[in-house]
C-alpha cells in the first residue's frame, strides 16, 4: 500500500524544486540534494514492495516494517506539505501585489507565518531526521531478502493456493439459489450448439467451485457428455500445464513434467479429444491476457462442436474475455441468515446431543448473520465453534469482529488475499481504505474517487481530468473483481455505478489488511487528551469519518489528516482545535449551520481540493474563499438563502466542479467566471441564475457537464452561449422561446450538431408570439436545432407546431433507444421510425392531428424486413382525430423473413376516441413477445375488443400467444 504513497511523494519533490525555479524564489535553498537524495531511496525501497507487501499479510515482521516505512513517506509528504505552502502563500501574495517585486531568495515574512532562516532550519532539520529514519529503513530492508521486480500476475506460489478438485460433500450444501443455478446450468450445458462458454463469476467463498462440483457430479451430464474434465488453473495461467492436465484426464497417462514443450502438448490434446464431446471445468481462473487463453481456446475447438466448457472466476472481465455472454455468466447469491446457521450447524454441533444443541441454537442464528451469506465464512465459523464447548465461547465469537478470530485469519482470509494479491500497489491502497466507511453503508463512488485523490492514492493531479478517469478505473476494477456489491447505477443503459457497498467479511478483510498488529500500537502513540481510537484511525488512513453528534477534539497529533467527513452535519460549531488540520485536502461539512467565522477557518485551509458546504444555512460566501486556490470541487447547494457569490471565486483557477444547485434565491453567477477555465461540471439547476447566464460561461470550452434544468434560448436568452461548448456530455435540455424569426438564427448559434457527447436531449418549445406563428416557422426552427446523431440515446420534444417532422428525424439515428413525443399541434402522420436499430420506447402523447398511421411508420421497404426489431414499449395517449392504423399485408404476415416488433412486450393506447380497429396481423406477428396490451378511455377499441368470446376480434389476436393480458377500462 506504500506503493502509492511514494509514487506521490516522488512525484511532488520534482514539481517542487521546478516551482521554486519557475517563480524565482529558493525557500529551502541547499537542500535539494538531500530531498533528491530522499526521493532515490524510496524508489530503492520501492522496488521490493510488491514481495513485501504479499509477505507482510500473515508475516508480522513484515507488516511492522511495512507500517514504519509508510509513516515515515508520509512524514515526507508532510514536510512537501509546509514547503509547498510556503510556495503557495508566495504565488498568491505576488498575485495580490502584481506591481510589487518579491525578493528571489526568500518569501518576505509579511507573506509567510515564518521567515526564510527559520523555514529554512526548520525544514533542513525534519528532512535530516526523515533520512536517519530511510536510512534504518534501508538497512532493516536487507534482513527480509525481498524479491525485486517480480511481475504483478506471477507472484503467488503454488503452495499458496489450494488445489480443487471435482469431488463434492454434499453435507456441506445448502440454498435454494445454488439449486437453481445448477438446473439452469445443467439445462445450458446440454442444449446443442456451437461449443459455449459458460461462466460463474463472484467474490471468494460465495461458492462457485461449490456450484461447479454439483454441475460437474450432476447425471444429465454425466449421461450427455463422453469426456468430463476438471482442471484446477489457479495462476499463473501455465498454458501447457493446463492441456497436459487434460490429456492426463482424458488418457489416464501421465506426462513427465519435463516433457511441456507447449507446441507437442497441444499436439496431444487435439489428438485425445478430436471429434469428441466433453465438458471442462476450468477452475479458479484469474488471467485478464486473452494472448495466454487463445492457444488453449483454438485447440479446444477440435472437440465435437456441442462441447461446453464451466468457467469459475472472481473477476467479470475473466468471463467476457474467455467468451461468456451476459446470458452465460451467473452470478452466485448469497445464503439467507438461516441457510446459514443450518450450514454452521451441521458442523459446529455434529455428534453433539439435542440438548446442547438447543442450548446454542439462538446465540448461534446470530453468529451466522455475521457470515452475511457467505457459506465459506459459514463453514469457517462452524469449524471454530466446533471446538468451543461453552456458551461464553460461542458469545465471544458473536461480539468479535470477524478479523479479529483466529480461524479468520488461517482458513477464510487466505481466499481473499488471493484476490487482494493480485491488485497493483495503488488499487491496495485505494480498497484497503474502503474500511473506513461503516458496515453496510452506501460507498458513492463520486465521493470515493475524490478521497482517494485527496489522500494521494490516484497520483499527481492534473487539470485535464485524467485523475478522475484513473480513479473511475479503479473503482470499475475492484467491481469487477467482486469486491464490491448491491450495485445502484446511472444513466438510461444504466453503465455507470452510482454508489455500492461491501460485503461485511470483505469489510472486515480490508480491516484485517490496514489494522492487524497495528491498532494496539497506535493505542499506545495516542495522547492523553484524543481518543485513542481517533488517533489510531487518523494515523492508519489519515482521515476521520464522523457519524456522531459531538465532534472530536482536533488535537495536534491529528495534524496529518487529510479527509474529514461529517455525516450527519454538526450539532454546534466546528470542533474545536479545527484550525489546525493544516494538511487537509477533502472536507466534508454538508448540514452543518456555518457562520462567518467558520468560513473563515476553512478558507485558510489551503490546500483544500473538495470542499462541500451542501445545506449549511449560507447566507453569503466572504471574498476569502479566493484563497482555495487548490480548490477541484465546491459544493454550495441547496444554501436557500445565499443570494450571490463573490467575484474572488474566480480565482479558483483549478476548479472542476461547481454545484450551485437548488439555491433558490441565487440571482447569478459571477460576472468573471471566464476565468475558470479548468470547469468541467456546473450544477446550477433549481435556481433564478439559470435564466439568464453570463456571456462569459460561453468561453468555458472544457464544460463538459451542464444541469440547469432547461436551458432558455431564442427571444435574447443566452445567445451563443452553446457555440463553443462543444464537449457537453450527458443531458441537455433546451426550452426554445419563439417570438420573431431572428430567433431561428439564435438557435442555429447553439450549434447541436458538433455536441458529439450529448445522449440525451430534451427540446421543449414556448411560443411567445400573440398570434400562433406560421407553420414555416415552426419548420425553420426544428431544422435549426439539429442535434448530433452519432450518440444520441434519447430524444424528447415537447410543444411542437409544425406541420412536418425535420429532416434531420429521418437520418440513421443509429444509438437512440427511447423517443418521447408531446403536445404537437399540426402533424397528421409519424415518420418511418421503424427503421430505427436500436429504440427500445416511443411515447406519443397529445398528438392533437394524427390522423393516420400508415405503413410508413413501419419503415418497411424492399431492402428493409424488420420493423422496430428492439422495440419493447409503444404508447399512444391522447390523440383525438387518430382513426386508422394501417395493417401489414397477409403475405407479409405469413413470409418469416418480414420481422415486425419481435421484441414488443407492452403496448398502451389511451384516450384515442375514434380509433375503432387494431392491426391485427401486426399484433400476431408481434404476439410471441407481448404480455400487457392496455387500451383506457378509448370507446371504439373498448366496444370492439371487450368480448372474449371464441371468433371475437380479441381472439383472432390472442389465441397465438396465452401470456398475453388485457387491460379494458373506460
Amino acid at each position: 500500500m506504500a506503493d502509492a504513497v511514494i509514487s506521490v511523494v516522488v512525484e511532488r519533490v520534482a514539481a517542487i524544486i521546478e516551482d521554486q525555479i519557475r517563480y524565482e524564489v529558493n525557500l529551502v535553498r541547499g537542500v535539494e540534494k538531500e530531498v533528491l537524495d530522499l526521493s532515490d531511496k524510496l524508489n530503492t525501497i520501492k522496488n521490493v514492495l510488491d514481495d513485501a507487501e504479499k509477505r507482510g499479510v500473515k508475516e508480522s515482521s513484515v507488516k511492522n516494517w511495512l507500517k514504519k516505512f509508510e509513516d515515515t513517506t508520509y512524514e515526507m509528504d508532510d514536510i512537501l506539505d509546509e514547503w509547498n505552502y510556503a510556495l503557495l502563500e508566495h504565488k498568491i501574495a505576488e498575485a495580490a501585489s502584481p506591481k510589487q517585486k518579491v525578493s528571489c531568495s526568500f518569501v518576505p515574512s509579511s507573506c509567510l507565518s515564518f521567515n526564510k532562516v527559520s523555514f529554512r532550519r526548520h525544514t533542513s532539520k525534519k528532512i535530516h531526521n526523515v533520512k536517519a529514519k530511510l536510512d534504518q529503513i534501508l538497512k532493516e530492508k536487507d534482513d527480509f531478502n525481498f524479491v525485486m521486480h517480480l511481475p504483478s500476475i506471477d507472484h503467488m506460489p503454488k503452495s499458496g493456493r489450494v488445489q480443487s478438485t471435482s469431488s463434492i460433500d454434499l453435507k456441506k450444501v445448502c440454498g435454494v439459489d445454488i439449486e437453481k443455478n445448477k438446473n439452469d446450468i445443467v439445462r445450458k450445458l446440454r442444449l446443442n450448439g456451437d461449443t459455449q462458454i459458460v461462466s460463474i463469476v463472484g467474490m471468494g467463498g460465495i461458492g462457485k467451485t461449490t456450484l461447479a462440483q454439483l454441475v460437474y457430479n450432476n447425471t444429465q451430464v454425466k449421461n450427455c457428455f463422453g469426456l468430463k474434465i476438471w482442471i484446477c488453473v489457479s495462476d499463473p495461467f501455465d498454458v501447457a500445464g493446463i492441456a497436459r492436465g487434460i490429456v492426463e484426464s482424458v488418457t489416464k497417462q501421465i506426462i513427465p513434467p519435463n516433457n511441456s514443450q507447449l507446441d507437442l502438448v497441444l499436439e496431444k490434446l487435439r489428438d485425445c479429444i478430436s471429434g469428441k464431446k466433453f465438458v471442462l471445468v476450468l477452475d479458479d481462473v484469474w488471467t485478464e491476457d486473452y494472448n495466454k487463453w487463445e492457444p488453449l481456446k483454438i485447440n479446444l475447438q477440435y472437440g465435437a462442436p456441442t462441447s461446453k466448457i464451466l468457467v469459475t472466476t472472481r473477476n467479470e472481465r475473466v468471463a467476457k474475455m474467455m467468451g461468456s455472454l451476459d446470458e452465460d455468466i451467473y452470478r452466485p447469491q448469497q445464503l439467507s441468515d438461516e441457510e446459514c446457521w443450518s450450514l454452521m450447524r451441521r458442523i459446529s454441533l455434529s455428534g453433539r446431543s439435542e440438548e446442547e444443541c438447543r442450548e446454542f441454537e439462538d446465540i448461534g442464528k446470530k453468529i451466522a448473520s455475521k457470515c452475511q451469506g457467505l457459506p465459506l465464512a459459514a463453514n469457517v465459523l462452524g469449524s471454530l465453534l466446533q471446538f468451543k464447548n461453552s456458551w461464553e465461547e460461542w458469545e465471544n465469537v458473536w461480539k468479535s469482529e470477524i478479523w479479529q478470530l483466529e480461524k479468520a485469519e488461517v482458513d477464510l482470509f487466505p481466499h481473499l488475499v488471493l484476490s487482494y494479491n493480485e491488485l497493483s500497489p495503488s488499487l491496495k491502497h485505494c480498497f484497503s481504505y474502503c474500511a473506513v466507511y461503516p458496515k453496510d453503508s452506501r460507498i458513492y463512488a463520486e465521493s470515493l474517487i475524490q478521497e482517494w485523490m485527496a489522500l494521494g492514492y490516484l497520483g499527481s493531479i492534473t487539470r485535464n481530468g485524467d485523475v478522475e478517469l484513473k480513479g473511475r478505473g479503479y473503482f470499475n476494477n475492484l467491481a469487477m473483481r467482486s469486491l464490491f456489491q448491491n450495485f445502484e447505477k446511472s444513466g438510461y443503459s444504466g453503465e455507470q455505478i452510482k454508489w455500492c457497498k461491501m460485503h461485511d467479511v470483505i469489510h472486515d478483510f480490508a480491516e484485517f489488511v490496514r489494522k492487524n498488529n497495528v491498532r494496539g500500537e497506535m493505542r499506545k502513540r495516542s495522547c492523553q487528551v484524543c481518543d485513542p481510537w481517533l488517533v489510531s484511525h487518523v494515523q492508519e488512513y489519515r482521515s476521520i469519518h464522523w457519524d456522531k453528534g459531538t465532534p472530536p477534539l482536533l488535537c495536534d497529533c491529528l495534524t496529518s489528516v487529510r479527509v474529514l467527513r461529517f455525516n450527519r452535519g454538526l450539532d454546534g460549531p466546528l470542533p474545536q482545535g479545527m484550525e489546525k488540520l493544516t494538511h487537509l485536502r477533502w472536507l466534508k461539512l454538508s448540514g452543518t449551520c456555518l457562520s462567518k467565522e467558520d468560513l473563515k477557518i476553512i478558507s485558510r485551509f489551503y490546500f483544500l481540493q473538495t470542499l462541500l458546504l451542501a445545506t449549511c444555512s449560507l447566507e453569503e460566501i466572504g471574498e476569502e474563499i479566493g484563497n482555495l486556490v487548490k480548490l477541484r470541487n465546491l459544493d454550495l447547494s441547496e444554501n436557500k438563502l445565499l443570494k450571490e457569490l463573490p467575484e474572488s471565486m474566480c480565482s479558483l483557477i483549478e476548479l472542476q466542479i461547481l454545484n450551485i444547485s437548488m439555491c433558490s434565491h441565487l440571482i447569478g453567477l459571477p460576472q468573471g467566471i471566464h476565468r475558470l477555465q479548468n470547469l468541467q461540471h456546473l450544477f446550477i439547476g433549481g435556481t433564478p441564475a439559470s435564466r439568464r447566464l453570463p456571456r462569459g460561461l460561453g468561453e468555458l470550452s472544457g464544460l463538459r457537464t451542464l444541469k440547469l434544468g432547461w436551458l432558455h434560448v431564442g427571444n435574447g436568452y443566452n445567445k451563443g452561449l452553446l457555440k463553443k461548448l462543444n464537449r457537453l456530455t450527458g443531458d441537455l435540455r433546451l426550452e426554445i422561446h419563439l417570438r420573431r424569426s431572428s430567433d431561428v438564427e439564435d438557435v442555429g448559434e447553439a450549434e447541436l450538431r458538433n455536441k458529439i457527447h450529448i445522449q440525451t436531449l430534451h427540446i421543449k418549445f414556448k411560443d411567445e408570439r400573440e398570434r400562433s406563428s406560421s407553420s414555416s416557422l415552426w419548420m425553420d426552427v426544428i431544422e435549426a436545432v439539429e442535434p448530433n446523431i452519432e450518440k444520441l440515446q434519447q430524444l424528447e420534444i415537447k410543444g411542437y407546431k409544425g406541420s412536418r417532422f425535420p429532416s434531420w428525424m429521418s437520418s440513421p439515428l443509429n444509438l437512440i433507444k427511447k423517443i418521447e413525443l408531446s403536445k404537437f399541434h399540426e402533424v397528421s402522420s409519424l415518420p418511418a421510425m421503424g427503421k430505427l436499430p436500436f429504440l427500445e420506447v416511443l411515447s406519443t402523447w397529445q398528438l392533437k392531428e394524427l390522423k393516420v398511421v400508415g405503413r410508413e411508420f413501419l419503415g418497411i421497404e424492399s431492402h428493409v424486413v424488420a420493423a422496430f426489431p428492439k422495440l419493447k414499449e409503444l404508447t399512444f395517449m391522447y390523440c383525438p382525430k387518430w382513426s386508422e392504423w394501417e395493417d401489414i399485408t397477409a403475405e407479409e404476415e405469413e413470409e418469416e423473413c418480414v420481422v415486425v416488433m419481435p421484441c414488443l412486450t407492452r403496448l398502451t393506447i389511451y384516450s384515442c376516441l375514434h380509433l375503432k380497429e387494431l392491426p391485427h396481423r401486426l399484433l400476431r406477428k408481434a404476439s410471441s413477445s407481448l404480455r400487457s396490451l392496455t387500451i383506457a378511455s378509448s370507446s371504439e377499441l373498448v366496444k370492439r375488443y371487450g368480448d372474449d368470446k371464441e371468433g371475437s376480434p380479441w381472439r383472432s389476436i390472442s389465441h397465438y400467444n396465452p401470456h398475453l393480458h388485457l387491460y379494458l377500462s373506460i
